[in-house]
């Protein structure tokens, strides 16, 4: 068990809070999706009204180690003032942290907010500088975890700032270890993880680890044309991870010697050519035709994938069954989101493109839990050790 917010007496506090505000921006500079900063609001809110000192720290974008105007978190703590309907003091220096920074920290009375500038403007931080970290703990007398999305990344404020002051995970970050962490290490059964997306690559340390746990195993998305590949289909232009035809002929092995269930499409939806537009046809696995591509699951392959999901007590989905941003192509994905929303299982959806598509089509309230770091879920679904994780405190 980590240590939270919950178990710290904030009163007269500084607490140093690592966010994840890297939100999209327009041309104009105007935040386009504020999903981010509402899912640090209960954390914020909790610390302000605890009468702690509250500075914030996030990154946004890809300045590169340089202040750059577009790269600004000014927006955000225009947003976060609205929000919150309070006042947001912006730390508005190149350097994130100064004598100036400083000097207004110490101004901060109990239930302030502040905001520091970019952390990314600095290249000290993606490198993990012990300096800058010190720089950073400096302005706090606890270090708070609430950014999963960079929990993967050692950098100075994920992970080194807690060389010097002790860290606990605020509200989404102890969310996310929860949900995640019981899914993977202590799941309610049966137990069925869903692996989508285009490449084998991105996925296969995942599918291994999962492998070892599941009782079934759903492959879809693109890759599911390099397991075709490796069980001597043909595939005629669809997507193929060709270095990994043998992985995944291995992948497939070691569901039998494991006794997993892994359910591959039986029917593909396949296109002429990668468009929405694009002349299109449902056949079985064994008859995609020599040139057309597939580009979605098929009907027969939505209803074995929803039995399944079904009969789940705990289900954990990463990646979309098909090229789902197409309306075309997006039955597949949205009928497994849709059987996730019905069902009461434990659904647990792994960031990136399947929050995308859980969200696009209206059932983001109907699932257990969105992680909100596809990169970093990924990792944890791998088994591996966060460092913005592991610094946290155990109780």
């Amino acid at each position: 068990m980590k240590k939270t917010i919950r178990d710290i007496d904030w009163n007269g506090k500084r607490a140093l809070v690592r966010c994840d505000f890297n939100v999209p921006l327009n041309d104009e500079g105007l935040i386009t999706d504020d999903t981010r900063i509402k899912a640090a609001l209960p954390t914020i809110q909790y610390l302000s009204e605890q009468g702690a000192k509250v500075i914030l720290m996030s990154h946004l974008g890809r300045p590169k180690g340089e202040p750059k105007d577009e790269f600004s978190l000014a927006p955000v703590a225009v947003r976060l003032s609205d929000l919150l309907d309070m006042p947001i003091m912006f730390a508005a220096s190149d350097d994130v942290v100064d004598e100036g920074v400083v000097d207004a920290v110490e101004k901060l009375e109990p239930g302030d907010i502040a905001l520091l500038e970019n952390l990314r403007f600095r290249k000290e931080e993606e490198k993990n500088d012990p300096d800058f970290s010190k720089a950073l703990a400096g302005l706090g007398d606890v270090f708070v975890q609430e950014a999963f999305g960079t929990a993967h990344r050692a950098h100075a404020s994920t992970a080194g700032v807690a060389d010097y002051i002790p860290a606990v995970s605020g509200f989404l970050i102890e969310k996310e270890v929860k949900f995640l962490g019981d899914a993977v290490s202590n799941p309610e059964r049966p137990f069925v993880a869903i692996m989508g997306g285009a490449k084998v690559s991105d996925k296969i340390l995942v599918i291994e680890n999962l492998l070892e746990k599941v009782d079934s195993l759903i492959i879809g998305g693109g890759m599911m044309f390099t397991f075709y590949k490796a069980m001597g289909l043909e595939i005629g232009k669809s997507i193929l991870d060709e270095e990994h035809v043998e992985v995944a002929a291995g992948l497939i092995k070691k569901a039998e010697e494991k006794g997993v269930n892994l359910l591959l499409p039986v029917d593909t939806v396949c296109a002429s050519e990668f468009s929405n537009d694009a002349e299109k046809k449902t056949v079985d696995r064994e008859e995609i035709p020599a040139d057309m591509m597939g580009m979605d699951i098929g009907p027969k392959s939505i209803e074995l994938f929803t039995s399944a999901i079904k009969e789940a007590k705990t289900v954990v989905w990463n990646g979309p069954m098909g090229v789902f941003e197409m309306p075309s192509f997006a039955e597949g994905t949205k009928a497994v989101a849709k059987a996730l929303a019905e069902s009461d299982c434990v659904s647990v959806i792994g960031g990136g493109d399947s929050a995308a598509a859980v969200e696009q089509f209206g059932f983001a309230d109907k699932v257990t839990h969105i992680s909100t770091g596809g990169g970093a879920s990924l990792e944890f679904l791998e088994g591996k050790t966060l460092p913005g994780i592991a610094v946290i405190q155990d109780i």
